[in-house]
C-alpha cells in the first residue's frame, strides 16, 4: 500500500501535460463544470453535434433553467424547505432548552438532541447530495452554489447563524448563481444567516439600542466584508471612511423572526444623516439608500474585475491569464453584472480549454468527485464524506472567517493531504462498482502503475490517480 500510494505521489508531481487525458476537452467540462466524467455525462458530451464545447454552452443554459426552479429534496431532508418564521422558533426553543440544562447539571443533551445541529447537518448532506447526483441537481447549478456560497461565506459554528443554513443555500445563493450579481449581493444582504453572522442585525445609529439589546451603535463588520470581500476587493481603491459610510447607510437593516423573508427595515434605528460613499451623496432616503449603495458597489468597475478574476480562478487556472479576466470583467460591465452571459463568454474562451491550464482539486471538489463517480449517497457515506472534509481542513459550512475557503493547489496539494485522499477513495471503492470507465481517461504511465498492483486495489488508485485530482 506504501508503495503504491507513493507512486500516486510522484505521478501527482510530475509534468501536467504528461496527464492530459485522451479526450481532453470532454474530461474537462464534465470535471469543470461538474464533479466527475460519470458515464452517462461522457457519453451526453459524445452525442452532442458540436462535441465538448456545444455541450458546455448548452450546460450553462441547462444550469440556468435548473436554478430557477425550486430545489429538489430528498424526504428526510424536507426540513430544508422550512420558513424562516420556523427556524427562528426553532433556535428560541434550542436557547431556552440550553439554559434549563446549564441550570440543571444532570441534563447533557447530545449535538444531535439539538434541532439547529440537526438542521445544519442536513444542510451539509444536501450540499453533497446534489454535488453527486444530477437527477437531484444540475452540476453546474451545485458548482456555482458552492462557488457563491464561499464568496459570500456564513460560519455554522456561530450559534444564531445555523438553523438558517439550509434556507440560505437553498433561497438566498441557489436562485441567484446565473442571475444579475446585483440581485445575489441583495439576497444575501437581506439573509438572517448574513445579517447575524457579520453583525448586521446589531448595527443602529449611534446612540441607539439594537434590536433585542444585543448592541448599541454603529457595527462595521458587514459594511467592510460588503467592500472587501463581496464586490470591490482590497484593492478596489475605498478607503476606512467610506466603510464607515457605508455601515451608516445600512443602519436599521435587521432581521425580522415573523418575516418569510426574515428581512426587515427599522426606520427609528437609521442614520438620518447625509452620507458620502465612494463620492457619491447619500440623502435620508432610509431603506432605499442601502439599496441603492449595493446597486452601486455591484457595478463598480472594480467589482466586475474582481468576480472574473475570481471565476477565472475556479473554472480556469489559479493564476489565469489577464486577457481572459479583462474579456470577462467587459462582458460583467457590459450586461450590467448579467453572470449568465459572463460564464457563457467563459466557456467559450480558449482559456477554458487549453490543457495547459491546470486546476487541482480542493478536498470538497475531491469528495464530490468520488461520491459521484461511485454513486454512493447512503446517510453512512455522507457521515463519513463530511469526517473526512473536516480532517482534510475544509468542512462543509466550516470556515470561520468570510473571506471562504482558499481554491489554489497551494493550498491543498501536500503528501498528507494526498494519503487522506487515497484512504477516502479506498473506503469508497471497496463496495462500489470498479470504475473502469475512467482509465481510458489515463496516461500511459497511470494505466501502467495502476495495472501492476492487486486487482481489489486498482479501483482505489484510479480515483487516486493524478488525472482523477486534477479538473
Amino acid at each position: 500500500m506504501i508503495r503504491l500510494l507513493g507512486s500516486a505521489l510522484l505521478a501527482l508531481a510530475a509534468s501536467a501535460h504528461a496527464q492530459a487525458p485522451e479526450d481532453a476537452a470532454a474530461w474537462r467540462a464534465a470535471s469543470r463544470l461538474g464533479y466527475a466524467p460519470t458515464p452517462a455525462l461522457m457519453q451526453a458530451i459524445a452525442a452532442h453535434p458540436r462535441g465538448a464545447r456545444g455541450w458546455a454552452a448548452d450546460e450553462v443554459e441547462r444550469a440556468f433553467a435548473a436554478s430557477r426552479e425550486a430545489a429538489k429534496t430528498p424526504a428526510h431532508l424536507a426540513t430544508l424547505q422550512g420558513s424562516i418564521p420556523a427556524a427562528f422558533a426553532e433556535f428560541r426553543a434550542e436557547r431556552e432548552a440550553l439554559r434549563r440544562v446549564r441550570a440543571d447539571s444532570e441534563m447533557r443533551p447530545s449535538p444531535q438532541d439539538l434541532p439547529t445541529r440537526r438542521s445544519a447537518l442536513e444542510a451539509a448532506s444536501w450540499r453533497l447530495l446534489a454535488c453527486s447526483n444530477p437527477e437531484l441537481e444540475n452540476p453546474l447549478a451545485a458548482r456555482l452554489t458552492e462557488f457563491w456560497f464561499n464568496h459570500f461565506n456564513v460560519f455554522a459554528g456561530k450559534g444564531p447563524v445555523r438553523p438558517f443554513l439550509g434556507h440560505y443555500v437553498l433561497h438566498a445563493i441557489r436562485p441567484n448563481v446565473l442571475g444579475r450579481f446585483e440581485d445575489l449581493v441583495l439576497a444575501t444582504a437581506r439573509h438572517p444567516a448574513m445579517l447575524f453572522y457579520l453583525d448586521q442585525a446589531q448595527s443602529v445609529a449611534e446612540g441607539m439600542t439594537g434590536p433585542f439589546g444585543l448592541a448599541r451603535g454603529l457595527n462595521e463588520n458587514y459594511a467592510r466584508e460588503l467592500m472587501e470581500l463581496h464586490t470591490l476587493g482590497a484593492e478596489g481603491g475605498y478607503a476606512q471612511g467610506d466603510v464607515r459610510e457605508l455601515a451608516r447607510i445600512l443602519t436599521g437593516w435587521t432581521v425580522d423572526p415573523s418575516a418569510e423573508s426574515g428581512f426587515r427595515f427599522v426606520p427609528r434605528l437609521h442614520d438620518q444623516g447625509g452620507k458620502t460613499l465612494l463620492g457619491q451623496t447619500f440623502s435620508a432616503d432610509g431603506e432605499r439608500e442601502g439599496q441603492q449603495a449595493i446597486a452601486l458597489l455591484a457595478g463598480h468597475p472594480a467589482t466586475a474585475r474582481r468576480v472574473a478574476l475570481r471565476l477565472s480562478q475556479w473554472f480556469v487556472a489559479d493564476a489565469p491569464p489577464a486577457a481572459l479576466v479583462d474579456g470577462l470583467a467587459a462582458e460583467f460591465r457590459s450586461s450590467g453584472g448579467d453572470l449568465r452571459a459572463v460564464l457563457r463568454k467563459l466557456v467559450a474562451a480558449e482559456a477554458f480549454w487549453d490543457e495547459r491550464q491546470q486546476l487541482f482539486k480542493t478536498p470538497y471538489e475531491f469528495a464530490c468527485s468520488v461520491l459521484a463517480a461511485t454513486g454512493q449517497s447512503e446517510p453512512e457515506r455522507l457521515a463519513q464524506t463530511l469526517r473526512f472534509l473536516a480532517g482534510a481542513g475544509q468542512p462543509v459550512h466550516g470556515w470561520q472567517t468570510p473571506d471562504g475557503y482558499k481554491t489554489d493547489a497551494r493550498t491543498w496539494l501536500a503528501p498528507e493531504a494526498l494519503t487522506r485522499r487515497a484512504d477516502f477513495a479506498l473506503a469508497f471503492s471497496r463496495d462500489a462498482a470498479p470504475p473502469d470507465h475512467y482509465r481510458r481517461f489515463l496516461s500511459p504511465l497511470t494505466r501502467e502503475r495502476i495495472a501492476q498492483e492487486p486487482a481489489a486495489l486498482q479501483g482505489m488508485l484510479v480515483l487516486a490517480s493524478p488525472e482523477f485530482m486534477h479538473k
